[in-house]
């Protein structure tokens, strides 16, 4: 009986998912490749309506933590502060670009399909930050919320965690900024705009490009680009500082930036910034799968672009470069981002924020005489 060969299962790209796979972490030790088994399509079954039934789509998991700290200190001099909170783990959005994916492997987990559908909620966070707060040894300073996962997920709707951080950082008049892709951020004007006005709170909206079919298949979950300039108007109307981040640029995918930073400053963007796009650890199969699944024909032409900012490397995470890259090509970035911005009269700084106001919580559970 001759030998049958079984074929690989060619990869597909799945609806609403950035990633296509479960590619294994870094920590594994065995390694899994899918394979038709036969039995899918198998011509000799009578059942045949059974073969228009579609796939199951890939649910979303929600898992609970409760954590013993939240706020992750840097002492990085390419980011611009220096203490940042998330309340999630893992993201549905799903941005195949996400540079927080590789975080999914300490928690034994794909950084690939886990990451988007497998998500830790730290249902504790505002106890735990209360107390970080009262510490006698804390001094505050702007505390960037979201910056590795959004923390307007769609998760947040429910679980209101972000929320609950907002209202304690009120309460103390702690200065925080906010980094989201979601329209969900417009539920909670009532507490953002007056500590807004306190130069307590800046949100910015991170609008990758304006092409809603690009968008789709980058950021597959998150909300549409022309509901993102909404929120940004939104926000401003209501007297938010609001900012605009044009991340990540990416050579040959999204070449709109200045389209982008027009429409955010004709919505009330006042303030911008950028990165390019970062590769580390497990993001580089990732987005060269997605590369080969969406964009076939560019994806050669596209990664020899992103070496050729990382010193001929899919990435470098050396400090002076890691975020802007280096080279022709990140050069020309810079200045296009650079005439963009002073020809609209962005801010390229982040907004100045009060932090003499701060007050510690109460943790006696008494009221405080002054």
């Amino acid at each position: 009986m001759p030998h049958r060969v079984v074929p690989v299962q060619p990869l597909q790209p799945i609806k609403g998912r950035g990633a296509a796979s479960r590619l294994a972490h870094r920590f594994e030790t065995e390694a899994r490749v899918p394979f038709d088994d036969g039995w899918e399509f198998e011509p000799t079954r009578r059942d045949d309506d059974d073969l228009d039934i579609e796939p199951a789509k890939l649910a979303t998991e929600i898992r609970f933590e409760s954590a013993r700290s939240v706020i992750s200190q840097n002492d990085s001099p390419d980011i611009p502060f220096d203490r940042s909170l998330n309340p999630y783990r893992g993201c549905e959005h799903g941005c195949i670009y996400c540079f927080a994916r590789p975080t999914h492997s300490y928690l034994n987990l794909s950084p690939g399909l886990d990451f988007e559908t497998k998500l830790i909620a730290k249902r504790n966070i505002a106890e735990v930050l209360r107390g970080e707060l009262a510490a006698r040894s804390y001094r505050p300073a702007s505390l960037a919320i979201g910056t590795a996962t959004d923390c307007y997920q769609p998760i947040e709707r429910e679980l209101r965690l972000t929320r609950s951080v907002i209202e304690l950082l009120g309460e103390t008049r702690h200065p925080f900024s906010i980094v989201t892709k979601s329209s969900t951020v417009e539920r909670d004007i009532d507490l953002l705009a007056p500590l807004g006005a306190d130069r307590l709170a800046a949100v910015y909206i991170t609008i990758t490009t304006l092409d809603a079919q690009l968008a789709r298949r980058l950021e597959p979950r998150a909300a549409a680009p022309h509901r993102r300039l909404r929120t940004v108007r939104a926000l401003a109307d209501a007297g938010v500082p609001v900012g605009v981040s044009v991340a990540p640029q990416i050579p040959f995918l999204n070449e709109d930036m200045e389209e982008v930073l027009a429409a955010a400053w004709d919505a009330g963007a006042r303030s911008a910034f950028y990165t390019v796009l970062r590769l580390p650890w497990e993001v580089a199969p990732l987005f060269k799968e997605w590369l080969e699944l969406h964009y076939p024909m560019r994806a050669a032409r596209i990664m020899a672009r992103v070496r050729e900012m990382r010193g001929g490397q899919d990435y470098d995470a050396d400090f002076a470069t890691r975020m802007k890259g280096s080279g022709t090509w990140a050069e020309l970035i810079a200045q296009r981002f650079l005439k963009a911005t002073t020809r609209l009269g962005f801010n390229r700084d982040r907004v100045a924020q009060d932090h003499a106001s701060f007050r510690p919580p109460n943790l006696s559970g008494q009221a405080q005489l002054f």
